[in-house]
Formats: C-alpha cells, structure tokens, sequence
C-alpha cells in the first residue's frame, strides 16, 4: 500500500502551475518590499549608490527608528506574498504555512522557547569566558522603544522569510523538480546569499555564509520532516528578537539599543561550526523524538 507524505508539499502542487507562476509570484512580492522602503528615503539626505554608503548615511538615524525603517519592507513583502497566494494560485495562506488544517501555535511556542534558551545559554557561556568583548549598553527608555518594535516587526519579518523560503519557493520547486532534496538545497543556499551584503559578512568574511546556508537547510529539514514551518518560523523569530534585545555591535544588520555590546574583534567563530554541525542535528534529533518523525529517506530525498 503507498503510503502518503509530505502533504505539505503535494497538497500545494494540486494547482498545477509551472515554475513562470512562481518566478512571477517572487517579483510581485519583491515589488511590494521596494514599496515598503519608500518610507525609508524620507529620511535619507542624500542619495544612495551603495549598501555601504547607505550605512553610513543610516549611522545618523536613531537606531530605533532605523529598525522599524529596515524591517517594514517585510510588512508589505507578506501583502504581496498574501495576494500572490490567492490571486495567482488561488489557494488559502494556511496552505504555505503548514499540511494540518490549523496553524499549529505550539509547534511555534515549543521552538521559541527552545531556541530562547539555547542561544541565551550560549551568550552567557561567550560572556563569561570573553567577559571584555561585551560592554553594558542599556538604556531603559529607549529599549522600551526597541521592545515594541521588535515584538511587533522582528515576528512579521522572520516568519514572512519563512513563508517565502520554506512555504512557497520551497513548493514551487518541489513541484518544478519532482522531489524534495533539490528544493531544500537551492532554497538554502539563496537564503544564504540573501544575507552576503549584511555588514557582518564584509566585517568577519565570507565564511559566515556557512552558518547561513547551513541555518536555512536546517529550518528545511524541520519544515519537510514536520509538514509545517510552524517549527521553523519560532526558531527564526526567537533567533532574530533575542540578537535584537540581547546583543548589537556597530557592524551587524541590526544594531540596537541592546542590553550589551559587542566591542570585541570581529572574526570568523567556532561558534558557527558549532551552530551548524553540532547544535543544528542536535534539535532535530530530539525534535524527531519528540514529534515522531520517521519516513526521513522518503521525506527528505525522494
């Protein structure tokens, strides 16, 4: 008897529209995230010819403003992700959000929580052991600011990436390619590229890449072996709040009015090895325990 799986990804492809409708889908949704920075050169004095000379034209904005300003395309990337699904397709949000017939929130509070613990663990171990890398940088009324913001813009931004990547490009090219491995590689690896103009990659190098890529196939390993990006969408979202809150330094994505401050040399870690070779199978592991997950060659290589 055949048996049916990854209704996550099958379940989508019902609609039969080849690969064009996809690539004019991400057009739509990249032409709504150009209109949502249009706000943001209201605030610029001068022109921008470049990622880098636009930092420095951003470094005279308040940081708080400047976050909000950053993350806002991602507002209207998730309206136009919203009109491509059911003007294009025709299909229902839920059904690049997850196979079960409702979201599923304590998939989604389970993974934030644990990525919450995990990763503050890990600062308190880095703090404790680098001690004068970090410096206290709180201020409590503009972190008051920052916590609005982020609680309200960092969840939209993270799990619209997630819906884009691990919901419909990953369904598109499932569909385009008859399997499930192309589609979680080639969704990996934009996500990572995605990410090389961040001032982090032109401070410590392209190395970083490695925890990018690697982060995007481990946020595909846990959609496709759970049906859902519930699961992934709380890893990205606690991952993208708990940096913004806990940590900044003068030449990341976002720097913020966070409780501490890196002021230590930027260099290539360990700690992204240990991210995507240790940390990352790890989750899933237990995850697969703890959700049953089995079928894993079919699920993930068929």
């Amino acid at each position: 008897m055949e048996v049916k799986i990854n209704r996550f990804l099958e379940d989508f492809s019902e609609d039969k529209k080849p690969l064009g409708f996809y690539l004019l889908g991400s057009m739509v949704v990249l032409i709504f995230s150009i209109i949502g920075q249009i706000p943001m050169f209201f605030f610029i004095p001068n022109e921008i010819s470049t990622y880098s000379e636009g930092l420095d034209v951003f470094s005279s904005l308040d940081k708080n403003l400047l976050l909000f300003l950053l993350l806002l395309p991602s507002v209207f990337s998730f309206l136009g992700l919203w009109f491509v699904v059911k003007q294009i397709h025709y299909r229902s949000l839920i059904s690049i959000i997850t196979s079960r017939k409702n979201i599923d929130f304590k998939r989604f509070r389970f993974a934030f929580i644990l990525w919450s613990i995990i990763s503050i663990s890990i600062f308190i171990i880095e703090i404790l052991i680098n001690p004068t890398d970090y410096e206290w940088n709180f201020n409590f009324s503009k972190f008051l600011v920052l916590l609005f913001i982020s609680f309200i813009m960092i969840p939209a931004q993270s799990i619209v990436e997630e819906l884009i990547f691990r919901g419909y490009l990953m369904q598109g090219f499932s569909f385009f390619f008859k399997n499930r491995i192309l589609p979680l590689l080639i969704t990996s690896i934009i996500f990572g590229l995605l990410h090389i103009l961040n001032p982090e990659i032109q401070k410590i190098g392209y190395g970083l890449l490695i925890y990018y890529v690697g982060t995007g196939i481990f946020f595909g390993i846990v959609t496709l072996m759970d049906e859902g990006v519930e699961l992934s969408s709380g890893f990205h979202v606690s991952n993208n709040l708990v940096a913004s809150l806990l940590v900044t330094a003068d030449w990341t994505a976002f720097e913020t009015y966070s409780i501490f401050k890196f002021i230590g040399n930027p260099h290539f870690s360990k700690e992204v090895l240990l991210y995507v070779f240790i940390i990352y199978p790890s989750i899933i592991f237990f995850l697969s325990k703890k959700y049953k997950w089995s079928t894993w060659k079919i699920k993930l290589f068929s």
